[in-house]
């Protein structure tokens, strides 16, 4: 055996042991909007998610992001027990109608400074900022002024923001995420956007808001690339798996892939549309009006990782012939497993469906931390790009004892499954910076408010009351922190005490 033979060998050995390497990237992730909070205090203007949570309260209950986790207020603390955790990375939020109140125009300096502050106080602490552009929260002014994403003006406010942003923070930030979960944007369209009530039966708006948004994350990278940092779209990835062995579901299960999934990555990392997808969609009268030079626009200025929001799998089959509608996809607000308001289904090319070989949340969700392994195996062969978990978590109905305790084992199962997936893809060769999951702390969802919980920290609120907002070390927090130290080797159940 040669010396470069054994060499390699041993490179190969370490790359099997069951630690992560010392620079990887652990940590977890929030949003501006579902933690902040001050969303009418400090200069701030409305976002259009502050209208659309204000009006979920009114019609279920849910909170509103008026307070949400306070973690304006709380940030110091909150990172406090971020460095208890040991992390070295966090992902957030920075909200444009924070620093531009109006979407545009007068920049507003306290803004500024709040996210000045935060970098400032992660940094100290040895955390690395890896902050978002954009995360639902369109400035309000926007929508009154001409639709926000249903305007192709917004992509030049945007330019504005991200420029500002950019070069404000650029030395003191390497990794930057784009735009939040295109593809979750599509299909939960009215949750995730102000769309006024006339446009809501208009379907291919949904694909043209996409192509915006297309328009103005090439934009973003360009401004990152400039300031020398390093750029990535945050996308909700879930596999499509085909329901049956059959032919015919085989191939809805591409579809699938096609329309849910590399629609959005073939831009990012392609510089194009997917071919089959984009037919399909103008055959319906679903695809974007472009104009000429924007696909070159997408080509320019390439990601150059992908930042993964993983929390299922989907599963699909053949659509049947008298199915002639489009549909998109449900949603549970109850926490009541069944509660699915239904399945996306578009006619001739796929029809989605529950997979009968997974357990789900109460919410309806597969849990299927093996479909990661498949996600990094299959895209590292497609894109050759770097990954980064930046969603990956469980949403559960978390109880506080009486003696303040949260004992959320679930959670733990469902991240150290997945943490062991990423483990076993990157012993296969796969690139993974970091696994940042959903969330930091507890933090106000979008779709049911506070009764479902993801946070490592217990954020002690209802939806009907915010009282003090208390943080709360859970179960999870101390594994983690455990999980950390040992550079991702002792993932165990018990590697946890709520003793301290």
């Amino acid at each position: 055996m040669t010396h470069l033979q054994s060499k390699k060998d041993d490179e190969e050995q370490k790359k099997m042991t069951n630690t992560f390497p010392k620079d990887f990237l652990w940590g977890a992730a929030t949003s501006a909007y579902q933690v902040e909070g001050a969303a009418e205090i400090a200069g701030k203007g409305l976002s259009q998610q502050d209208v659309i949570n204000r009006e979920r309260n009114q019609q279920f209950g849910f909170a509103d992001a008026s307070v949400a986790s306070d973690h304006y207020h709380m940030y110091k603390e909150d990172i406090a027990l971020f460095k208890e955790m040991g992390f070295t990375s966090y992902r957030f939020s920075i909200a444009w109608s924070r620093i531009f109140p109006e979407g545009t125009g007068k920049v507003n300096e306290e803004g500024v400074q709040f996210y000045r502050d935060l970098i400032n106080e992660l940094k100290a602490n040895g955390i690395e900022p890896i902050p978002t552009l954009y995360h639902y929260d369109l400035p309000w002014a926007l929508v009154e002024k001409y639709g926000g994403w249903l305007s192709r003006e917004v992509v030049q406010d945007f330019e504005v923001f991200a420029k500002y942003v950019v070069n404000e923070f650029k030395d003191d930030v390497k990794y930057w995420i784009t735009i939040n979960e295109q593809s979750i944007i599509v299909q939960y369209w009215t949750q995730k956007c102000y769309i006024l009530p006339e446009y809501r039966d208009q379907n291919q708006l949904r694909y043209q808001i996409n192509h915006h948004m297309n328009l103005a994350q090439a934009i973003a990278c360009k401004y990152i690339h400039e300031a020398g940092g390093l750029a990535g779209p945050a996308l909700g990835y879930a596999p499509v798996y085909a329901r049956t062995c059959k032919p015919e579901d085989q191939l809805a299960a591409l579809n699938a892939n096609d329309l849910r999934n590399t629609y959005y990555l073939d831009v990012y990392f392609r510089g194009h549309y997917n071919v089959a997808a984009l037919t399909y969609l103008q055959q319906h009268g679903l695809a974007p009006v472009m104009e000429a030079g924007d696909e070159e626009l997408f080509a320019e200025n390439l990601s150059d990782f992908f930042a993964i929001n993983y929390y299922d799998s989907q599963c699909a089959h053949a659509c049947p012939a008298e199915i002639t509608e489009h549909s998109w996809s449900g949603y549970n607000l109850t926490g009541k497993k069944g509660d699915m308001s239904g399945f996306e289904t578009h006619p001739g090319f796929y029809q989605m469906c529950p997979n009968p070989e997974l357990r789900t949340t109460d919410w309806d969700w597969a849990i299927d931390p093996i479909g990661l392994e498949y996600v990094y195996r299959d895209l590292y062969t497609r894109y050759r790009v770097p990954f980064m978990i930046t969603e990956n978590g469980l949403g559960s109905y978390d109880e506080l004892t009486p003696e303040g305790r949260v004992h959320d084992s679930y959670r733990i199962d469902y991240l150290s499954e997945h943490i062991q997936a990423t483990k076993r893809a990157m012993d296969l060769g796969v690139e993974v910076l970091g696994y940042m999951p959903w969330s930091a702390i507890d933090l106000l969802s979008t779709s049911n408010g506070y009764k479902k919980r993801y946070g490592l920290v217990y954020v002690d609120r209802t939806d009907e009351d915010p009282k003090a907002c208390q943080r709360i070390r859970k179960d999870s927090f101390y594994w983690y922190k455990e999980v950390i130290a040992s550079d991702g080797a002792n993932l165990a159940v018990d590697n946890f005490m709520t003793t301290v």
